[in-house]
């Protein structure tokens, strides 16, 4: 196993804040809730029993596993954008006797952990760590020169990462996927499906308030790594469906008129005032399809769960 640096995520982090409070409403990319404890609460968020999504989707996998090998037929490298602790890559590693493994995210200490542990499991496969914050302006053009270029290439994208995303801006990722995967390599993709919006309500609003924690943490980062002064204690997790957009949002809320320093700055929020820290797109599997289309993907296979909550589907 190896790991291998592109870039320095912190270094844009101040830049990136400051012009997301400064905007009109505020907002902060969702990929800097993945600090060590963010990263601890996500993994917390899905063990509660209102986040369906985890669960829908390891099971999908322990089902489909090797029918969904058997679909994307022989792979010399599998490359996983947002792996965390790499635990879903580890189902599929098997069934697809895939000969490397390159996961890339923002967090490293989270992905050598994780890409440690699989390096005992599994010794002969070729384990490469990358850290890299790859929803950066140059996207995965530093990852590119680094990669084999022989055999055929997987990317592997699960959860529902890729609801993070606008439609216009998943189409630009998925752009970029299409340039990582090669012109005979293939992406295989999890997203969570359109359902009523009361199930979507309770999982992004758990009853333990692990959700609440796992927003609120991303003011106490601020605080730790750009000096800020946020009092936690001063804003409400706030998580809808809004049914117009077909997405979940994120909001952390003012509960009160105040001022907050921040890297130097004074950052003005009104009572009842947002900032917006995730959207969660879901879709139809069609209206995926058509998503996947624009960016020159080829639909070959698609995937539910018995509940059919999750898909998975697998493009050339």
């Amino acid at each position: 196993m190896r790991l291998l640096t592109l870039g320095s995520p912190a270094d844009t982090l101040k830049e990136v804040v400051l012009a997301g409070l400064a905007a009109q409403p505020k907002r902060i990319p969702p990929k800097y809730f993945y600090d060590r404890e963010g990263s601890r609460l996500f993994e917390a968020i899905c063990r509660q029993p209102e986040y369906y999504l985890t669960r829908a989707e390891t099971a999908l996998l322990l089902t489909e596993a090797d029918s969904i090998a058997r679909c994307i037929g022989p792979v010399a490298l599998m490359i996983e954008p947002g792996a965390g602790c790499c635990a879903k890559a580890r189902m599929l590693l098997g069934p697809l006797k895939a000969a490397a493994y390159w996961p890339v995210d923002i967090d490293g200490e989270t992905l050598l952990a994780a890409t440690g542990r699989l390096a005992d499991e599994l010794p002969a496969l070729d384990v490469v760590a990358v850290q890299h914050d790859f929803t950066a302006a140059e996207g995965f053009a530093p990852l590119l020169p680094h990669l084999p270029q022989n055999g055929r290439r997987l990317v592997y994208y699960p959860g529902s990462s890729i609801g993070n995303a606008g439609p216009d801006e998943a189409v630009g990722l998925l752009k970029q996927f299409r340039a990582l995967a090669g012109a005979d390599g293939g992406l295989l993709i999890g997203f969570d499906l359109k359902k009523e919006a009361t199930r979507l309500h309770a999982a992004y609003n758990d009853a333990a308030g692990v959700t609440a924690a796992f927003n609120l943490n991303l003011l106490a980062r601020l605080n730790r790594e750009l000096g800020a002064d946020f009092r936690l204690e001063t804003f409400a997790h706030h998580a809808f469906y809004n049914a117009e957009d077909g997405r979940i949002e994120m909001h952390l809320v003012s509960r009160m008129r105040q001022q907050v320093q921040v890297a130097g700055a004074t950052v003005r929020f009104e009572a009842g005032e947002s900032l917006h820290t995730e959207n969660s797109y879901k879709y139809a599997p069609q209206e995926f399809e058509a998503l996947a289309a624009r960016a020159g993907f080829v639909f070959r296979q698609g995937w539910q769960d018995s509940e059919g909550l999750f898909a998975v589907q697998f493009y050339e």
